[in-house]
C-alpha cells in the first residue's frame, strides 16, 4: 500500500502535504473496495485525479478504483 501511494507521489498526482490522501486511495485499491466515497473534491473526487490514480493502478498491476461522492451512492427512494 505504501509502495502504491509512493507511486502516486512520484507521478505528482498530489503533493507531499496530501500524502494521506494518496495513502487512503492506495489502501482502498489494494484492499479491493467496491467504491471509495469522499467529499474531498480537490484531491480525491476529481475526474482528472481519478484518471491519474487509475493510470498508476493499471501500471502497477492493480484494478481501477471507483471514486464517488456520497450523493452518487445514496439511494433516496
Amino acid at each position: 500500500m505504501i509502495d502504491l501511494a509512493d507511486s502516486y507521489m512520484k507521478r505528482n498526482i498530489v503533493t507531499t502535504k496530501y500524502y494521506a490522501d494518496a495513502l487512503h486511495i492506495a489502501i482502498a485499491t489494494v484492499l479491493g473496495v467496491d467504491v471509495l466515497v469522499s467529499w474531498n473534491f480537490k484531491h480525491i473526487v476529481n475526474l482528472n485525479k481519478i484518471k491519474l490514480f487509475n493510470s498508476v493502478n493499471l501500471q502497477e498491476g492493480y484494478p481501477l478504483i471507483e471514486i464517488r461522492t456520497p450523493k452518487e451512492v445514496i439511494n433516496n427512494e
